[in-house]
């Protein structure tokens, strides 16, 4: 790194979690302002975390001190007070760590010039989490723009886990060539020791939780030093810490960490931890990036891991050292689960990582951006294109999708020039753009930033403190004296006073848990693929407990096992209704499109669809009438003129376009005087979508609403690839009973037809479903047996449950750590 600043370089580091990646970056810059001193920025710090970048500067101002050197360190995040954000602008620190929506405000200002003039250096961490995203696209503009207000500064891009490194390094660099950013890797580590832990007992069919081995996590956290109990959701985070809590009997010292909590709260815990004050913490990906926890033994991931990158970034937590070996606990919740857990095994074995190259840029990004722009200085089109077109996320950019971005901008495009307050910017005699006036940028700096969050209520105790926030809609749902699970604790709604939600802790009944939107993580492309090779070839069983081996033994007996190059469909009666599963192992998001697509064309083709659920793993359709020629729900033609139809006459595109619009600055959240509704801003999105459905359908914004919708929403290429794969290639088994595979999915929508207090018919029901897919296998039916059914039901303390062999082992080759 050292070299590569040397030559005046930007450069990509990948190094393995605890290799020293941050110090190295900033390394650089400390020599440079130890031998030539000097006031104002020097290098700026970008975080997508703000936690991150309070932890980075309390682990950067101690060698600082320690060398005695004359370097000032601060942050500058949306929690930074007004009076040291003023004094920041006049007397800049030499090194200032920030997030990418604080950057773009700064930007925006009108002395940005001098602001960042001189600076030398940025340092984006975490950079493969941004990159891709629409944070992700809004940082690679700061970037043009900072190359273009300082030339010579250099861009340096920190990650531990990349699997496409010259797309990262054509994001990361000043002319978004991926040849002028220096690839410096660092060797690898001492490998991961990863063990999967089951429950003791009976391993669930179903549910996604994890609630049966409690006790195994709790005693994990009793037997070492520092844990953290990392989960997949927000929900899941508050069931598992109340899960765990319960069978703390020597009260030790556990927290819970995930974004809704307050912010107050969130530092304590962090805080906690860095002072060794804790012996556990329960947290979501609110603590998965970077954060120097150098004292934890182990990460137990409670549920499967979805991805192998996302794996590995949380499995490095422990330890955080490279010549330590990070010790990690997979705890599956159910059968599938188990089988993703061993493919993730065998992909850090193989030194493979996951995850997609970044995509191009969104255009309501764009748009925010160019008012930025315009209420920093006046621009000219031409030479604003040329810098957009030097960000990596925006290289490929058309000229036609600038100026459309730009008209849009300057007066909301055809349909709604007549309207002033859409008017934005105007052109001078010189082609210069100009914005209109103080207002118009007031409102941008109100607003700025990419991420649009579901309206949330404030929860707060009744004459306590606020605890943190949950989504509006969840409170909707409540009526008074109705009990939660919320902070780890059970509270009771008490009633809504203005814009917050009054509780009180305990209360009668069965709490309730606050779930989120788009909280759930999709099984990685990758990580599918291994799937289906485990499920496939049984020569991979090896790693699989024994119960599971059976099960797939089972499978092969009742029905086949699907194939790795090929789709695997099963049919077959129950209830007087026809089921069908598919095995598809594309993940959630792509098998929910899938779902409703096929169901389409089932009614089209008179089979009478009742429903579907869709998993990670498969799709479960029940139908009036027998699905008999399932082959043709899955032809690739199934992507034309029916996914069309669909996401027309769905809400998804008007949900969509409300947060492009938001994005956008077209619909305006927050307000000098008081912040809109959502009520207020569906009616608003949903008129001014029609407006432009109908006078101007190929409007900037809706060509960005389709795209959103075929990448990020629906998951197409994922479902394009699976029908490609499945062309001549589909093995219909048509069956007399449900098949053992086929269990989980049947329990899936056992959970859908049947809600409130009526759970024992569930598990009823899953027993029968049990006992009829394993008939005659008496030798196995013992070991089949439901025990806990899901995540409802956790199992009791270890020492009221038989005994069996529960976990299996692997220690990770050195070499195959990437």
């Amino acid at each position: 790194m050292l070299e590569a600043a040397r030559q005046g370089r930007s450069a990509l580091l990948i190094a393995p979690t605890g290799g020293g990646k941050t110090l190295a970056g900033f390394l650089p810059s400390l020599i440079q302002l130890y031998e030539n001193p000097r006031k104002g920025l020097h290098t700026l710090y970008v975080s997508p975390l703000k936690a991150l970048a309070v932890d980075i500067a309390r682990n950067l101002e101690a060698p600082i001190a320690e060398m005695g050197l004359d370097i000032t360190v601060e942050t500058r995040t949306g929690d930074t007070p007004a009076n040291r954000r003023a004094r920041q602008r006049q007397n800049p620190p030499n090194i200032l760590l920030t997030t990418p929506e604080s950057l773009t405000l700064l930007l925006s200002l009108p002395d940005a010039g001098s602001l960042f003039g001189e600076l030398a250096c940025v340092v984006v961490d975490e950079a493969h989490a941004l990159a891709g995203t629409k944070r992700g696209d809004q940082l690679s503009l700061c970037l043009s723009r900072l190359a273009a207000l300082a030339p010579r500064g250099r861009h340096v891009g920190l990650s531990a886990t990349v699997n496409h490194p010259e797309a990262l390094r054509a994001w990361l660099s000043p002319t978004a060539r991926a040849e002028d950013v220096s690839l410096v890797r660092a060797a690898p580590g001492e490998p991961p020791v990863i063990g999967v832990q089951l429950p003791e007992g009976r391993l669930p069919w179903g549910g996604h939780m994890g609630l049966a081995s409690a006790p195994d996590i709790m005693a994990r956290i009793a037997g070492a030093g520092v844990t953290i109990v990392f989960v997949n959701t927000r929900a899941q985070a508050e069931l598992v810490f109340a899960a765990v809590w319960k069978l703390n009997e020597a009260a030790l010292p556990i927290a819970l960490h995930h974004g809704s909590l307050t912010v107050e709260q969130r530092r304590k815990v962090e805080a906690a931890m860095a002072a060794g004050r804790l012996r556990g913490v329960v947290a979501t990906s609110s603590l998965d990036l970077g954060i120097d926890w150098g004292a934890v033994d182990q990460v137990i991931q409670v549920g499967a891991p979805k991805g192998v990158s996302r794996l590995l970034q949380r499995v490095g937590r422990a330890n955080h050292r490279m010549d330590e070996a990070s010790a990690a606990w997979l705890v599956p919740a159910n059968r599938f689960e188990v089988i993703e857990c061993a493919a993730a095994i065998e992909s850090i074995e193989a030194g493979e990582l996951d995850g997609e190259p970044p995509r191009q840029g969104g255009l309501d990004v764009l748009a925010q951006h160019i008012l930025a722009m315009a209420c920093h200085a006046p621009f000219h089109p031409d030479d604003l294109y040329a810098e957009v077109r030097r960000a990596g996320a925006y290289s490929e950019l058309p000229r036609r999708d600038f100026d459309d971005t730009l008209r849009f901008v300057e007066d909301g495009g055809y349909a709604l020039s007549s309207y002033e307050r859409y008017r934005k910017l105007f052109r001078d005699s010189e082609g210069l753009i100009h914005v209109r006036g103080n207002q118009v940028a007031l409102q941008l700096r109100l607003n700025l930033g990419t991420i649009v969050e579901t309206p949330l209520l404030k929860v707060k105790l009744r004459g306590g403190p606020v605890l943190g926030e949950v989504e509006e809609w969840f409170i909707s749902t409540l009526a008074q004296g109705d009990t939660f699970l919320f902070a780890g604790q059970v509270l009771r709604f008490e009633g809504m006073a203005g814009m917050v939600a009054q509780v009180s802790r305990g209360g009668a009944g069965e709490p309730r848990v606050p779930a989120y939107a788009g909280a759930k993580m999709p099984l990685s492309t990758h990580l599918g693929k291994r799937v289906r090779d485990i499920l496939a070839d049984p020569t991979h069983w090896a790693l699989l407990p024994e119960g599971v081996q059976e099960w797939l033994d089972l499978q092969r007996d009742k029905s086949e096992l699907p194939r790795a190059d090929g789709l695997l469909v099963e049919t077959f009666p129950r209830g007087g209704r026809w089921f069908m599963v598919a095995y598809t192992f594309e993940g959630r998001l792509a098998h929910q499109t899938l779902g409703m697509l096929a169901t389409r064309r089932m009614e089209r083709l008179g089979w009478g669809p009742l429903g579907y659920v869709a998993t990670d793993y498969v799709i479960a359709t029940w139908s009036a009438f027998e699905p008999a020629d399932p082959e043709a729900l899955f032809t690739e033609d199934l992507l034309g003129e029916e996914l069309e139809e669909w996401i027309a006459e769905s809400s998804m595109l008007r949900r969509t376009f409300r947060n492009i619009a938001t994005i956008a600055g077209l619909i305006q959240k927050n307000h000098p005087d008081a912040e809109k509704s959502r009520k207020q801003m569906s009616v608003n999105s949903d008129l001014i979508y029609d407006v432009l459905r109908r006078h101007e359908p190929d409007h900037v914004l809706l060509r960005a609403t389709r795209a959103e919708a075929a990448w990020g929403l629906t998951d197409v290429a994922r479902i394009g690839q699976l029908l490609a794969r499945a062309k001549g290639h589909i093995r219909h088994r048509r069956l007399d009973h449900v098949s053992p595979l086929a269990v989980p999915a049947l329990i899936e929508i056992g959970h859908e037809w049947v809600s409130g207090g009526a759970e024992e018919a569930v598990l009823a029901e899953a027993i029968a479903l049990v006992d009829e897919a394993t008939e005659g296998a008496d030798s196995f039916s013992g070991e089949l047996g439901l025990g806990a059914l899901a995540e409802d039901n956790p199992a009791p303390p270890p020492r009221h449950r038989e005994r069996r062999k529960s976990r299996f082992h692997r220690k990770v080759p050195k070499e195959a750590v990437p």
